[in-house]
């Protein structure tokens, strides 16, 4: 099954937020030293202290990044420009992957995240909302900055950073976990989780003609080299049998906690016999998109679930639960699943 995107492609946005000191930019850095040869195009606002020296090597990130002329990650001071930048770094011939926007200095997460949902952009996707929390001064911040409980219920996916300085990490983990709606919980030193969580890594192959933050960081060189980054938990969802698409909407209607992301493709048979459905979910957010079967092409239903701490056997079984072998289309079935679809005419926002 292909791992990346549904179409039409869309290049997933994901807006990184998290309170001075969690470790955002060092999660960034992680994520460009490690993206597996998948192109990021990054949108911050403090480029102080991500890795300019190895950007300074020619090719490297090069028009994936937003500049002001200078080769540094450009500060995206203005929220009223956050449209513009999104333009620039999906323009097809810089074959980006994934954006990134650290979202510190911005007044709230959640202003630039209702923005993403409102953008009429067609090349973008929304990707998530991801809040950085520092376990060893968890405590204090949230007495220094109590909207970090807001921020956390909004999130898609937290990650308790610095658990290796924290003297109770476990309690730490448990109250965090007790202020997300529903999201994803990771914990992570150094801000190490899987690039997996939030993007699909290209395999390597592909890089063909292109420097990326892979080939200028020698993995032997890391300072951390000896803390792995935290993994994720994924299901590999495959049916010949098509799905009935209320049953599938109630699976995803009460997805449980820390299942991050679906993607893949469904067959509806009977529902549809002319289109699949890609499928595009992350934390709360969900989208599917239409297109006619390529020729030639078994109609198969693929998913992918990736999440943390997830009962991958229990999915599995609730999925199954899903095939349908009925001839005949009920010609109310599909309504559930047309809310998701974006029509042009729709409120940008659309459900979420």
């Amino acid at each position: 099954m292909s791992q990346r995107s549904p179409k039409p492609q869309q290049i997933p946005v994901v807006v990184l937020a998290g309170f001075l000191g969690s470790g955002k930019t060092t999660l960034l850095n992680h994520l460009l030293h490690r993206s597996g040869g998948s192109r990021i195009g990054a949108i911050v606002n403090d480029f102080g202290a991500i890795e300019i020296d190895a950007m300074a090597v020619a090719g490297a990130l090069g028009d994936s990044t937003v500049s002001l002329g200078n080769g540094c990650l450009c500060c995206a001071v203005d929220a009223s420009e956050l449209d513009q930048y999104l333009e620039r770094l999906a323009e097809p011939s810089l074959g980006i992957d994934v954006i990134v926007i650290e979202a510190s200095g911005l007044a709230e997460p959640q202003e630039l995240v209702r923005m993403l949902l409102a953008s009429e952009h067609p090349g973008i996707v929304y990707g998530g909302l991801v809040e950085v929390v520092d376990a060893a001064e968890f405590d204090d911040t949230r007495a220094r900055h109590p909207e970090i409980d807001r921020h956390l219920a909004l999130a898609d996916l937290a990650v308790v950073n610095k658990l290796d300085r924290a003297a109770d990490g476990e309690r730490v983990l448990g109250l965090v976990r007790s202020l997300v709606d529903r999201a994803a919980v990771v914990p992570a030193t150094y801000g190490r989780i899987d690039p997996e969580f939030l993007f699909d890594c290209r395999p390597s192959e592909e890089r063909i003609g292109q420097l990326s933050f892979d080939d200028l960081h020698e993995h032997g060189e890391d300072d951390h080299a000896g803390h792995l980054h935290t993994a994720y938990d994924s299901l590999s969802f495959v049916s010949r049998e098509p799905l009935d698409p209320r049953r599938l909407m109630e699976f995803l209607d009460s997805r449980p906690d820390g299942l991050y992301r679906i993607k893949g493709y469904v067959d509806f048979g009977p529902y549809d016999a002319r289109n699949r459905y890609g499928v595009h979910a992350v934390g709360r957010f969900l989208r599917f998109y239409p297109e006619p079967w390529p020729a030639g092409e078994e109609r198969l239903t693929q998913l992918v679930l990736i999440g943390s701490g997830i009962d991958a056997p229990a999915l599995d079984k609730e999925l199954d639960a899903c095939r349908s072998d009925a001839p005949h289309a009920d010609e109310h079935g599909m309504w559930g699943v047309l809310r998701y679809v974006r029509d042009p005419d729709e409120d940008p926002a659309g459900p979420a």
